[in-house]
């Protein structure tokens, strides 16, 4: 891709085939033709998308010790998970390959690490050459998402060069942290990417309040989900439609300019693939009076440390 000043941004705020990995990527590389139809160059995907989110847990006694309901509810989900090591991405890299796309994608990683059987809320970034630059897991899972989710590491915490522009990413409520905002501002972020499940409620002030903390564009991009849209093959899929809100996941896609003006204001209520233009003039112009790991820091008095070490069970020694 060329050093342009510009880059067209896709918004995918679209549901997932829930719990159904090999369905969910066919829709995925439809949505993926439909953003390269528009120009996309990079197109984000929603927090844990691929193949959805968890959204069973605060409604069916999630925390229950010993549940069988939630036993088989997990071992679905356990089941549909993404490993990158075996492949299951290979599809979506390939599309990415020949639009010449970049993706910043929410999965339910299950790695090969740590013995194979736990799911991490991963950010996969994949170039627009279709290779998988980064996987960050989530750092903290929220509330009953540990439940379901394992603890991640820093090893993710890094930017990416698209064009002329810097781009990072972070998963949900970590984009309320400020040590791993701070991490991504000292490597140069001008355009961030904030992925979630799907909510209004969340995106609706934090994207203005990063863009103007970091002078940068800010994409926070959400899933839509709602009760009719849960499969009837699921296990204890009549227990789930009980208990959960007509309406999981609203939506509130947005993107904020690095001033805090809304370029895209919250889309709620339905699916769409949501096409902006982020121009590096206005982060130039933004940086004049505040640059927060520039000019305005001060790194003889506050710094940061962060680990970078991707964190395993064992460490084999042959």
């Amino acid at each position: 891709m060329t050093m342009s000043t510009t880059i067209k941004i896709a918004l995918a705020q679209i549901a997932p085939v829930w719990l159904d990995r090999d369905a969910s990527i066919a829709k995925l590389l439809i949505t993926m033709e439909q953003a390269a139809d528009q120009g996309g160059q990079l197109l984000a995907v929603g927090e844990s998308w691929l193949p959805g989110y968890p959204f069973w847990l605060s409604s069916t006694d999630g925390a229950r010790f010993e549940s069988e309901v939630q036993k088989r509810i997990h071992a679905k989900y356990l089941d549909q998970g993404v490993n990158i090591e075996a492949g299951h991405l290979d599809a979506v890299c390939a599309a990415a390959r020949k639009h010449r796309m970049a993706v910043v994608l929410g999965a339910m990683e299950r790695p090969d690490g740590k013995g194979g059987h736990t799911l991490y809320a991963s950010r996969v970034y994949i170039d627009e050459s279709g290779e998988i630059a980064s996987v960050h897991r989530k750092l903290m899972p929220t509330y009953e998402e540990r439940l379901a989710w394992g603890i991640g590491d820093g090893h993710g915490l890094v930017t990416h060069k698209l064009g002329g522009f810097t781009v990072s990413a972070l998963n949900c409520w970590e984009n309320w942290m400020p040590l791993a905002r701070a991490a991504l501002y000292a490597q140069g972020t001008n355009l961030h990417v904030a992925i979630w499940p799907g909510s209004e409620r969340n995106t609706f002030d934090i994207t203005r309040h990063i863009a103007k903390e970091a002078r940068a564009y800010v994409v926070s991009v959400s899933s839509y989900f709602t009760r009719e849209m849960i499969p009837d093959g699921m296990p204890e899929v009549e227990v789930i439609r009980a208990g959960v809100p007509e309406v999981m996941a609203d939506g509130g896609s947005c993107v904020a300019a690095p001033d805090g003006s809304w370029v895209l204001p919250p889309q709620v209520g339905s699916e769409g693939v949501f096409v902006v233009e982020a121009d590096m003039q206005q982060v130039l112009e933004e940086r004049q009076n505040f640059d927060p790991s520039g000019h305005y820091a001060r790194p003889e008095v506050l710094s940061l440390t962060v680990n970078r070490q991707r964190q395993n069970s064992i460490k084999v020694i042959d």
